[in-house]
């Protein structure tokens, strides 16, 4: 089966500036893919070039198997969720549903059964007669999805479409967007800069940088092996934490000594590590700098740090220490006994642990 979007050394020059930069995805029907990064990146610009609203400077752009490349927007049987909603004000809810399919020619009787589909799986069937004036910010959006949802397209595409809503509702709507994924399996493109949104909804996720791909993978291959120092610090929340320290390698793996602020460094001995420079970044989320207790097995070795911050948040406590000349945040039950100005023993989980190349930023094991 061919893949439902298939992108090949794709270019996008304004000018003699690059914007885009070799870009080459494909995904499989049903694939739910996030394109994800921060502000000028070049997300939002690679999927306006899969919409075909932006021309591409080199490479192939294939939907459903069929080169679109130089096709119209309107004939790549698409259908696209903006940030702004793009509705229009003095239509009802219902007409702005339908007047896409009313311009297409579609039938009366299969405008009012998809409408009715969608305002039942969308919970907007009180709102039908309102115009968008008459809506909150939550309700255009499930208003700009049912005229996406009615089109029945290959591929939707959606540009930032919770950014203006406030951070209870865009859960929600989160959640929504899951949903709808689940029950329809409809092929998805979605733009975010919010790493968050981007590990819950993807099945597959792109990292940008600069116009370039730093990595493809699942959400568990994004979080837990990053490719690079980039994506280890952007994806995760809390960042992963990325410790300076020195390797010493021996018979029975490699000794680590990351320098505390006072007194002498740690050692931690990775019997799994081989072969690394003798300048090297540990990369550890902070889950995998736990409470001694809750870490167990040969792995995970312990510590003794001050502590400079806690920071409650609910079932977790953030707990904050320098190593390596950086600071280092590890979570901890909320009952922990840390407290600002005293050392605590950490208990660091060596099998979780990622190196990577100080200079490069490339990811070692």
């Amino acid at each position: 089966m061919a893949p439902i979007l298939d992108i090949r050394n794709l270019y996008k020059n304004y000018g003699s500036v690059e914007i885009l930069k070799d870009i080459n995805v494909a995904i499989e029907p049903g694939d739910f893919l996030v394109l994800v990064g921060p502000s000028g990146c070049g997300k939002s610009t690679l999927l306006n070039c899969i919409a075909g609203l932006e021309p591409i400077s080199g490479g192939s752009i294939a939907i459903g198997g069929d080169d679109m490349t130089n096709v119209s927007p309107k004939d790549r049987d698409i259908a696209m969720v903006f940030q702004s909603y793009a509705l229009y004000p003095t239509m009802s809810v219902a007409k702005n549903i339908t007047f896409g399919m009313k311009v297409r020619g579609v039938d009366q009787a299969t405008q009012d059964r998809k409408l009715a589909d969608v305002a039942r799986q969308l919970q907007i069937e009180p709102l039908l007669n309102r115009r968008p004036g008459q809506l909150s910010g939550g309700q255009r959006q499930r208003v700009a999805m049912g005229r996406a949802l009615v089109r029945d397209p290959k591929l939707f595409l959606f540009d930032e479409p919770l950014s203006n809503l406030d951070a209870k509702l865009r859960v929600e709507m989160r959640t929504e967007i899951k949903s709808l994924h689940q029950n329809l399996g409809a092929s998805m493109v979605y733009v975010t800069h919010d790493q968050i949104e981007a590990m819950t909804l993807a099945t597959k996720i792109v990292v940008m940088k600069a116009g370039v791909i730093q990595q493809i993978g699942s959400p568990s291959e994004i979080y837990n092996r990053p490719a690079n120092l980039f994506v280890a610090d952007f994806m995760g929340s809390p960042a992963m934490n990325l410790i300076p320290a020195k390797a010493r390698t021996n018979g029975g793996g490699t000794t680590i000594e990351i320098a505390r602020r006072e007194g002498e460094p740690i050692v931690l001995n990775d019997p799994r590590a081989k072969d690394l420079p003798a300048d090297v970044i540990v990369g550890l989320r902070p889950e995998d700098i736990a409470e001694p207790g809750f870490r167990h097995g040969e792995t995970v070795q312990q510590a003794d740090c001050r502590v400079d911050i806690v920071e409650p948040a609910g079932a977790d406590t953030y707990v904050m220490t320098h190593l390596g000349g950086k600071p280092v945040t590890a979570r901890m039950h909320s009952e922990t006994e840390a407290a600002a100005g005293n050392v605590h023993t950490f208990a660091f989980d060596l099998a979780k642990v990622s190196y990577f190349e100080p200079e490069t930023g490339h990811r070692l094991n």
